[in-house]
């Protein structure tokens, strides 16, 4: 029996994602009476399609970050150095054209395009200016923009931002030396420069950052992973003249006077937790989204904001981050509460080939992600990888925002919800914990407590409930799950999981 059904949950599959072409409209729901029976990737590829992009022939790319040109061109920088565009990449079958633009390069981490014959790449060792004066199509003019911090080679990685910010600038973060000391000038900070070539350090702090984007309001965000000073991987707002936590790199605070004064040391014991010493360091930068070690990723990388305006679904103006490891994409949605970033994250999608480290999500509603399991061990064993993902036309049932009340919960849903199951308490579980903030590698779940969802209330149309509980813990992950909520149809979630950081508790 469950091999039929397996077998007709397949065919419904095959089925979906060959219509996915021809549906002109969204539709809400899909007949999902086999879906318990699928396995996770099958259930969120009936949503989300993944599809496998031809690599350049004459090239190993291990694609370390992408962008989209004016023009429509995908732009790739690979590790080995090399710049490629592509055209063709987002047709129903890619069959792309490949056309080098630059070699001889260092680990490409950041492409900016500036216009059609121009781009900005972040290379490890600094940012260059790459241009094609003659309208070949390939790079004669190589100019060294801004390099102010020191690099050395030794697991000192540099990431960039995809684009400009708001002010023109191209935002860069810089790992410390091995992951654990800063013994080359600014490792483990985060820098902003512009065409003219000045730079200012921005934000100290940083551990293993990856990737870097910006949300719907111009403010840059990246993504820390676990480690000492971390607990577990997460997104992190790059507050101007923030800490972000590892105090390793300020002892450059002399070099970079528009910082102000250098913060305290952390407390660094066992009972030490970030919440607490936020409050006496004030400029560290809580996490925005804390990801819960292996229960979402395990080392995240690229930010890929949705600016596709329901392109690629219900989700327009949420992050979608790649997770290197686990080889898959989850999804962030943040408010701010007091001044303060924070908010939950859910499982997206899984089953990607290989370590995710460079992504894009264009304009036209797909995503295009790729890297290489090269140094650590990933999930997907391809040795390198390019792919597509794209939304099929068929609006999932998700969870599709969580924002915190004074005394609880308000869940927006993507699909109306059954209202006598939605309103039920015991449809809910909910956990809470916290992290060591000590200079020790990683962290486990703390102060792990059960809570009661003493009320749920349904809005009049079904996409909104309301959850009250027993109380809040300000500084803790709130880990929430939806096992018995249903939609009008008497599906279930996709994901029934949802992770809000905690930071602040609104005022009644």
């Amino acid at each position: 029996m469950r091999g039929k059904k397996l077998l007709t949950g397949l065919m419904m599959l095959s089925a979906v994602l060959g219509l996915a072409q021809t549906k002109a409209k969204p539709k809400q729901n899909l007949n999902t009476d086999d879906l318990p029976d699928l396995v996770p990737n099958e259930r969120e590829a009936l949503y989300y399609k993944i599809t496998d992009i031809p690599q350049p022939a004459d090239s190993v790319a291990e694609a370390g970050s992408m962008a989209v040109m004016p023009d429509g061109r995908l732009v790739v920088g690979t590790r080995r150095g090399e710049v490629y565009f592509a055209t063709g990449h987002d047709a129903p079958i890619p069959q792309p054209q490949w056309k080098l633009f630059a070699k001889g390069q260092t680990e490409i981490f950041g492409i900016a395009p500036k216009t059609n014959n121009q781009i900005y790449i972040v290379q490890q060792s600094e940012i260059t200016r790459l241009t094609d004066t003659r309208g070949t199509g390939r790079a004669d003019l190589f100019e060294s923009v801004s390099a102010p911090w020191g690099w050395s080679g030794e697991h000192e990685y540099t990431f960039g931002s995809c684009g400009f910010d708001r002010d023109g600038a191209i935002w860069t973060t810089h790992c410390l030396t091995g992951s654990y000391t800063s013994e080359n000038k600014f490792r483990g900070w985060a820098f902003r420069h512009f065409e003219d070539g000045r730079s200012e350090p921005m934000c100290s702090g940083l551990r293993s950052p990856s990737g870097v984007a910006f949300n719907r309001d111009g403010e840059a965000f990246y993504t820390e992973n676990q480690g000492p000073w971390n607990g577990a991987c997460a997104l992190k707002h790059l507050k101007p003249k923030g800490f972000m936590g590892h105090p390793i790199g300020n002892v450059w605070y002399p070099l970079a006077p528009n910082m102000g004064p250098r913060p305290a040391e952390p407390t660094n014991s066992q009972d030490s937790r970030y919440y607490l010493d936020a409050e006496r360091i004030p400029q560290l930068v809580l996490a925005a989204v804390i990801f819960p070690y292996k229960k979402m990723g395990q080392c995240a990388t690229a930010i890929m904001p949705d600016n596709s305006a329901g392109k690629f679904g219900p989700f327009s103006g949420q992050l979608f981050v790649a997770d290197y490891t686990l080889s898959m994409v989850m999804r962030a949605d943040m408010e701010k509460v007091k001044g303060v970033y924070q908010g939950a994250c859910f499982p997206f999608r899984s089953g990607f080939s290989t370590g995710i480290i460079g992504g894009t999500l264009t304009p036209k509603g797909q995503i295009f992600v790729g890297g290489s399991k090269r140094g650590w061990p990933v999930r997907g064993l391809k040795e390198t990888a390019l792919q597509r993902l794209e939304w099929t036309g068929v609006v999932p049932f998700e969870v599709l925002t969580m924002h915190v009340t004074p005394d609880g919960f308000e869940l927006h849903f993507t699909q109306p919800v059954d209202v006598a199951k939605a309103q039920d308490v015991k449809a809910y579980t909910l956990e809470t914990y916290t992290h060591h903030y000590h200079s020790a590698y990683g962290s486990p779940e703390l102060e792990t407590l059960d809570h009661e969802i003493k009320a749920a209330t349904v809005s009049a149309d079904g996409l909104t409930v309301r959850l009250v509980v027993d109380h809040l813990v300000r500084g803790h992950i709130h880990e929430l799950h939806l096992p018995g909520v249903r939609n009008r149809q008497g599906e279930p979630l996709l994901h029934d999981a949802a992770y809000y950081t905690l930071n602040q508790i609104p005022n009644p």
